[in-house]
């Protein structure tokens, strides 16, 4: 897989479209996001997207390098995430990915501490 094709999976995960993005699995494929239990089929992935989805108000993916062997590739990223307040968070991530014979991925794993994102923010108040 080049370094193309690394970048259309997260355009399309970036896209905010678990419909989209499960197009890309085959029918039996599992995704495990994080410390998150393991989803099986497409749609079981695409309603723990939904889930997930529900908490963010975006997200976006910079690519740092890439490594593919046979049909394994591993991404390494960093991740701005959108939260609920506009507000941002970066993150770096790295997602594996299989990919069968047809060319669709069968298994997807994301390695993330998403503490970050969910952690109350910290405003500085000034006193005059």
């Amino acid at each position: 897989m080049s370094a193309d094709e690394a970048r259309r999976v997260f355009d399309v995960v970036d896209a905010f479209d678990p419909d989209e993005f499960v197009k890309l699995l085959a029918e039996d494929a599992t995704m495990r996001f994080g410390n998150a239990a393991p989803g099986q089929g497409r749609e079981a992935i695409a309603a723990a997207l939904r889930g997930f989805f529900s908490t963010i108000a975006g997200l976006r993916h910079r690519i740092v390098r890439t490594w593919t062997t046979g049909a394994d590739t591993v991404a390494e990223t960093e991740v701005t995430y959108t939260r609920l307040d506009d507000s941002e968070v970066d993150v770096v991530a790295v997602s594996i990915w299989t990919r069968g014979d047809d060319g669709l991925i069968t298994d997807y794993r994301v390695f993330v501490d998403l503490a970050p994102l969910y952690s109350p923010q910290t405003s500085v108040v000034t006193t005059i």
